[in-house]
């Protein structure tokens, strides 16, 4: 882990990285945040965001059906194809670059389902705080082309944009596909953090600092950011609203 000013950049041998057997497969995740058997204090939320995984399910495995209450749920396709299902049933498919939103709220029993059969599906989820407790339940996904993100910070999910999935904390998700020699920027208002995650290829330079593939850099003050890439890349960006106690 490595800080510079404002950003911390965290490698990717020091992201804790979770195996394990589940129905019809297996799993790898890299878990950035504490979750599950994984506790660390200084990496516990970041503003409103409270889980960050990065999960592959091994080829027809399913994370089996389990309940949560009081939190809002992205989850982003990285490859093969992602079906959730709820007490409800089957819901849709995500494809690479397509997101998810769930409001979990009063309860919700869910699942992760690797949709194929013989192909590994990679996705990543994030849980953020809810603004209030006792919301009903909800799920809405969208599905993105990676022409709609390319060279440009595309916005997935946000309090109140009515062009982006909601969500119901304060917080917003982007995604950017930069290819290399391209640069991106963002400015940060006073009280707002990011969290910036290379999905594939890296390095990516952030406001300098070098940021590589499967890594991430945590920014905790606002102000302007130049993101570049040196190779191709897929992105992530979380913006949250910050306050003293919620830096780490």
């Amino acid at each position: 882990m490595v800080t510079v000013q404002s950003i911390t950049v965290r490698r990717p041998e020091s992201i804790y990285q979770a195996r394990g057997t589940i129905e019809n497969g297996t799993f790898h995740g890299r878990w950035h945040f504490s979750f599950d058997r994984y506790r660390d204090p200084e990496w516990v939320r970041f503003g409103p965001l409270r889980v960050f995984n990065d999960d592959t399910l091994s080829p027809g495995a399913v994370w089996p059906l389990h309940h949560h209450r009081e939190i809002e749920v992205v989850t982003y396709c990285v490859a093969g194809e992602f079906r959730h299902a709820d007490q409800n049933g089957l819901g849709g498919v995500l494809r690479p670059g397509d997101v998810q939103h769930t409001t979990v709220g009063t309860g919700m029993s869910h699942s992760e389902i690797n949709n194929l059969p013989d192909v590994s599906m990679r996705f990543i989820q994030m849980w953020f705080l809810p603004e209030r407790r006792g919301l009903t339940p909800s799920v809405e996904q969208r599905a993105v082309a990676r022409e709609e993100r390319t060279n440009r910070l595309l916005l997935l999910v946000s309090p109140d944009d009515g062009q982006a999935l909601p969500l119901r904390s304060p917080a917003e998700v982007r995604s950017s596909f930069l290819e290399a020699g391209h640069t991106i920027a963002y400015r940060l208002a006073d009280g707002e953090g990011a969290y910036l995650y290379v999905i594939e290829g890296g390095d990516v330079r952030i406001n300098g600092t070098s940021v590589p593939a499967m890594g991430a850099a945590k920014i905790t003050e606002g102000g302007d950011l130049s993101i570049e890439a040196e190779r191709d890349s897929e992105l992530l960006l979380i913006t949250v609203r910050l306050d003293g106690t919620q830096r780490g």
